[in-house]
């Protein structure tokens, strides 16, 4: 079941579909620092952000205790990537657009999000990764 599933398989998976390279993994306090998390609510998660401020690109798996806080938790990714929107509009286009195209999905108690020139094959990989565990 797609439940039993934690957040680093799920990231695995999605890492093993683009290349990362430029980006790094984050910890705890990088989640909430970007997010506004209560991190009690968080069962698992695997978060990369951009090495270089300059650049928009992220993306995390979140896998929440009690999947009826998915919708919460999707409201404070979307404040991020508003926030995220008017740092990047009028300074970056390109990196702005990356910020516009993001996938934002919840499925069960996973919350995923990613701001990447490959966000549309990441979001595949994301959902494969959940039909497989089905």
């Amino acid at each position: 079941m797609a439940a039993q599933l934690t957040a680093s398989e799920v990231g695995e998976q999605i890492m093993q579909a683009v290349d990362l390279e430029a980006m790094r993994e984050g910890d705890q306090e990088k989640l909430q620092k970007l997010y506004k998390l209560d991190l009690d609510g968080v069962e698992d998660f695997i978060l990369y952000t951009s090495t270089s401020n300059v650049k928009a690109d992220e993306w995390a798996v979140i896998k929440l205790k009690d999947p009826q806080e998915a919708e919460a938790v999707k409201e404070k990714v979307e404040a991020r990537i508003n926030e995220q929107t008017a740092k990047f509009r009028d300074y970056r286009p390109d990196e702005y657009f990356l910020v516009e195209n993001h996938v934002l999905k919840v499925k069960g108690p996973f919350v995923f999000i990613v701001v990447s020139k490959e966000a549309d094959r990441m979001g595949e990989a994301f959902d494969d990764a959940l039909t497989q565990g089905e």
